[in-house]
């Protein structure tokens, strides 16, 4: 009867966030941080060759792990693809315990309890594959596009008319974008702000358009040579 009991009382029993998560987390952090230094100083890394100051590279690529932000680099200003965006990636990892309430399906992998966070979490996974597949093997001399049946050998010659919009218009498309993004989910799925309250449901949101917002801007880019979204003279959308 005792044991009965006990395991009831473990069953129903809460473990928050914080202290007891995110002390574990960070202990953890730090035990594979020491393993990777202590790797990374017993282990020789596979360096190519000396460089030669007569030949240069082209194109120049990062590690493929990087390939994905020199790709985002085509779309927008350096410090927002690689700065910027991979910021708000690691602040949307972080906050997923703390905007995530929900106790269904926690501890178990299910799809029908987590439609949402694991259709999102999967298409800006693959997302990243994406950038990261053209960027490694679809760029060829001074990062111009190359189908795969294309030979590098020939030099392409792509003249872009690009533009940009005047920055009223691109105010307007972005509250737009951010107005709409807030708005349909609550017209189409009243339950899923209800769930998650306004503080919670504005974080998600904004994460999600943010997410969104990638592809969006590549989009206008290559269909409508369009720039930037917003140009101000501080920084560039």
């Amino acid at each position: 009867m005792y044991e009965v009991i006990e395991m009831e009382r473990e069953r129903t029993e809460k473990k928050y966030v914080w202290p007891d998560l995110a002390i574990m987390e960070f202990l953890t952090a730090v035990l594979l941080t020491i393993i990777l230094l202590v790797w990374a100083l017993l282990v020789n890394a596979p360096l190519l060759e000396i460089a030669n100051p007569g030949i240069s590279q082209n194109p120049s690529r990062a590690p493929w792990y990087f390939v994905g932000l020199q790709e985002l680099l085509v779309y927008f200003d350096p410090w927002m693809a690689g700065v910027v965006i991979p910021l708000i990636i690691v602040f949307c990892l972080m906050i997923i315990p703390y905007v995530d309430n929900r106790p269904e399906g926690g501890g178990q992998y299910t799809f029908s309890l987590r439609k949402f966070a694991l259709i999102n979490f999967n298409i800006g996974f693959l997302m990243w594959l994406v950038l990261i597949f053209i960027g490694y093997f679809m760029r060829g001399p001074n990062w111009h596009f190359y189908w795969p049946w294309e030979s590098w050998e020939a030099e392409k010659q792509i003249a872009e008319n690009l533009w940009s919009p005047p920055a009223w218009i691109g105010l307007c498309g972005l509250a737009a974008y951010v107005g709409l993004g807030m708005g349909i989910p609550l017209v189409i799925n009243r339950e899923f702000y209800r769930r998650r309250g306004l503080a919670r449901y504005v974080v998600v949101m904004f994460s999600i358009l943010l997410m969104y917002f990638v592809p969006v801007k590549i989009i206008l880019r290559l269909a409508f040579d369009i720039r930037y979204v917003l140009v101000t003279p501080w920084f560039n959308v």
